[in-house]
């Protein structure tokens, strides 16, 4: 059953009582939430996601999204997450409830899945090979990330790249894309037809808005995709767009320190880390118009398909 399926009703029921189950990537979740933010932006964004009506199902995270237990709540109303009924972050003001929910299960992801390498990383997909598009806020990554799935290719990750350690694949987990402050417009004109909810303002982010996945990307987002390239890319007003090559060291090295688990996986991490290394191609990508971006990736994408 898909999330779209269930009445608004329905969906209210699960969420306020044992929660609602529902799956993204390789991952299961149970998300309990009694604040309409939450309810409003799962209905939005994650119609095509696939959710269970059984109380008993097992799922990798429990999470909650909540007003906080305190007296506080009736001044300024606020939201709390919670994992197994503990609370990682502080409540945030309500109304930031469902960019709260989206964080947190990116936290839990990042803080559990051993299972992978996860690196901070956008990742998209076309031809069969992967683009693993690592870069510090305001870098445009994401804006990128929405432009290419929105023309053609496909959505593995907006955060976090899955290096599987035994395949060394990248396993697709294509939730919603985040959109911050200048790129929320930047997108909407981009694309008129995409649907993005509505914005949270003043964040520790500033305004962020979430745009829909692609049906697609959400269909096959339990098909794995081989590593091309490691591409970092660079918004910078009035650039042309350049494709540089970049050093494999240093890339290596980029990604060992942003990699949520690199110290934890110990050697294992080394290991997983140079093979990606070693399957891809790795560049700088410096650029200011979205669709000149998009046609530099895919002439990039079409000559190395492989055979």
């Amino acid at each position: 059953m898909r999330l779209q399926q269930l009445s608004t009703g329905e969906l209210r029921r699960q969420l306020a009582g044992a929660g609602l189950w529902i799956r993204t990537g390789p991952f299961s979740h149970r998300v309990q939430s009694r604040i309409p933010f939450v309810m409003e932006g799962l209905a939005e964004l994650y119609g095509q996601f696939e959710v269970s009506g059984a109380d008993e199902a097992f799922a990798d995270f429990h999470v909650a999204v909540n007003p906080p237990a305190s007296l506080r709540r009736w001044l300024r109303p606020q939201a709390a997450f919670s994992f197994d009924g503990v609370q990682p972050f502080k409540p945030l003001p309500r109304d930031q409830a469902f960019p709260m929910l989206e964080w947190g299960l990116n936290w839990c992801v990042s803080t559990q899945a051993h299972q992978y390498l996860i690196i901070h990383a956008a990742v998209v997909e076309k031809n069969g090979q992967a683009a693993i598009l690592p870069a510090p806020p305001g870098s445009g990554k994401s804006t990128l990330t929405a432009g290419l799935v929105l023309s053609g290719w496909r959505l593995l990750s907006d955060e976090l790249a899955l290096v599987d350690r035994k395949t060394g694949l990248i396993q697709p987990l294509p939730r919603p894309v985040s959109l911050k402050n200048k790129s929320i417009e930047v997108m909407r004109r981009f694309a008129p037809e995409v649907f993005i909810n509505r914005p949270s303002h003043d964040t520790v982010k500033g305004t962020v808005a979430h745009m829909r996945p692609p049906d697609d990307s959400v269909r096959r987002q339990h098909e794995p995709a081989r590593p091309g390239w490691v591409i970092f890319p660079r918004w910078e007003a009035g650039a042309p767009v350049a494709l540089t090559p970049r050093s494999r060291a240093q890339t290596f090295m980029f990604l060992a320190q942003n990699a949520f688990n690199y110290s934890h996986l110990g050697a294992d991490g080394f290991r997983v880390g140079t093979a990606l290394i070693d399957r891809t191609t790795c560049y700088d990508f410096h650029y200011s118009q979205l669709h000149e971006a998009v046609a530099a990736f895919d002439r990039l994408a079409d000559s190395t398909r492989p055979d």
